[in-house]
């Protein structure tokens, strides 16, 4: 089969149609939904764009991979999607953003080229690069050879920046730019039309990919960047939602009053003391779902193509988040923590085939994990997922109905090294390390230094009340800490060999000759004999 992995940057769980939000409509979402399984308690491996991607492209959890913060990258020698998929014969071709960073230390070690195809491809996650677009910062020098740049100039979007000035910025009624980064501007409409968005471009872009696509296999990553920040969007969607589509938020005054360190150092981020103010949230909370409802009608478009080009039957479609975003939930803004609203993500995937007819439009709430998507795409590419390397869990079993749950607990980490909070804590770099543990109704975070942080989510669904300190859960935590520690005591590292290379490698001393504590010829020639017939 084709795969057809969709993934969106910064996008809640809770904001899509099928997933309970109100108002919001996504249609072409929630159809994908309605024609395979929706997987209701996805987790990612951290809450935060580059290592979450690094997680969701090799397959690991962070401490195996390293890549712990954004700018970070995996190692030259570690296997991607793109590595796992080409030992099957698959092309893994990438459309959007990855978010990924080279190994440049590595690859000059060996000498590696960075514009060799060996090199592009360690650069990129192991994906071949159809279009790269992971945003853009108009603090820096902008790129005049970017394919977005030429292309919004080609269409009359006249200036140095144009995906700044254009595409992420409003105007006032002096024409005067309004930019995207600044919050109270994401009531205006993008200056550029709907059709030269990033999101539309990025949209056509795939499209052609699929016009040209020949016989061989294809996995194709669509990476879209929205509804991430800058919170502009454009006309009609920047008008589409008003602060009646606003959902409550979700937070208590307790959070805010007496939080446990870790939480009260993000509350007091910028960010954090922004989106606790009600204008920010009216401002910016309906220009998120306009991006989100602009980014349904393209992935209708992207559907469209494939049936149009005869290859609906025979892919595999995927649709998740990297992150969420906490929106002012928990008096925090952005990401970074491990409430549900920051680190659990939505996670559709469209079996076509008769196998999967029995879970077509169910919704799946076994404990599943972004890293579980490798795995998956390997097996659904006819290949055998490398145990020894890869740490997720196939979701195969579940698409098609063989099984109920693949595992009793997710993981996810974050590595704090790089934020303030970490002088607001006084924590040393090696210490700034939070992690996850989650089951069926526990949710336990431990931070280094700190007391760990518990809640109950059968009986607190929103996460309002810390019981970490509570002497009643002293048990749970406990017995949560110590699955944690577990975790940790497992191997994260021994890639070289499978579980059946150590089997082929028994007894290989005495196959060679090597004779260690035998007293006579006899034991040795007895030895032998067993080594031979694999009893010894």
């Amino acid at each position: 089969m084709n795969i057809l992995f969709l993934m969106v940057d910064q996008l809640r769980y809770d904001y899509l149609g099928c997933t309970g939000h109100k108002t919001i409509k996504t249609p072409n979402i929630d159809a994908l939904a309605r024609q395979g399984v929706r997987f209701d308690r996805a987790y990612v491996q951290s809450p935060l764009c580059g290592p979450s991607r690094m997680s969701a492209y090799t397959g690991r959890y962070c401490r195996s991979h390293g890549a712990t913060f954004n700018g970070t990258p995996i190692g030259v020698g570690e296997l991607t999607l793109g590595d796992h998929l080409r030992l099957v014969g698959m092309d893994t071709v990438l459309c959007g953003k990855t978010h990924a960073a080279p190994d440049k230390r590595g690859m000059q070690r060996l000498g590696i080229e960075a514009d060799s195809k060996i090199g592009r491809r360690i650069a990129e996650c192991g994906f071949d690069v159809w279009e790269r677009m992971d945003g853009e910062f108009p603090a820096t020098q902008p790129d005049p050879n970017n394919a977005y740049q030429i292309y919004l100039r080609s269409k009359g979007y006249d200036s140095d920046n144009p995906w700044h000035d254009f595409a992420n910025s409003g105007e006032d009624s002096d024409g005067k730019i309004l930019s995207g980064w600044q919050l109270q501007n994401a009531t205006k409409p993008a200056r550029i039309a709907a059709e030269d968005s990033e999101t539309a471009w990025l949209t056509t872009r795939a499209m052609d990919y699929l016009d040209q696509v020949g016989d061989m296999p294809w996995c194709l990553h669509v990476s879209y960047i929205k509804p991430h920040w800058p919170y502009v969007a454009p006309t009609p969607y920047h008008q589409m939602y008003g602060p009646e589509d606003i959902q409550p938020v979700v937070r208590s005054e307790g959070e805010h009053t007496d939080p446990h360190p870790v939480l009260g150092a993000f509350q007091a981020e910028r960010v954090g003391r922004a989106f606790s103010r009600a204008e920010v949230r009216e401002a910016v909370i309906p220009a998120y779902m306009g991006l989100i409802t602009e980014i349904d009608d393209q992935i209708g478009r992207l559907i469209a193509q494939l049936e149009t080009t005869g290859q609906r039957d025979n892919t595999l479609i995927v649709f998740t988040s990297d992150h969420g975003d906490y929106l002012g939930d928990h008096w925090l803004g952005e990401k970074e923590l491990f409430h549900d609203a920051s680190v659990r993500v939505p996670l559709i995937v469209v079996d076509p085939r008769a196998e999967a007819m029995a879970t077509r439009g169910t919704v799946c709430n076994a404990l599943v994990e972004a890293i579980d998507l490798v795995p998956t795409f390997v097996e659904y590419a006819g290949g055998e997922p490398r145990t020894e390397i890869l740490e997720g869990k196939s979701l195969k079993p579940l698409i098609q109905g063989q099984a109920t749950e693949v595992r009793q607990h997710v993981f996810s980490e974050y590595d704090y090294c790089f934020k303030s909070a970490r002088k607001k804590l006084n924590q040393p770099i090696g210490d700034c390390r939070l992690a996850m543990i989650c089951d069926d109704q526990f949710k336990l975070i431990h931070a280094e230094g700190f007391r760990p942080m518990l809640f109950d989510l059968k009986k607190d669904p929103g996460e309002l009340t810390d019981l970490g300190k509570s002497l009643d859960h002293k048990e749970i935590c406990d017995n949560l800490m110590e699955q944690l520690n577990s975790w940790y005591r497992q191997h994260h590292n021994k890639t070289m060999h499978s579980n059946a290379d150590i089997v082929a490698r028994e007894n290989g001393a005495v196959r060679r000759g090597i004779y260690l504590g035998f007293w006579d010829q006899e034991e040795i020639d007895e030895a032998a004999q067993l080594a031979a017939s694999k009893n010894y």
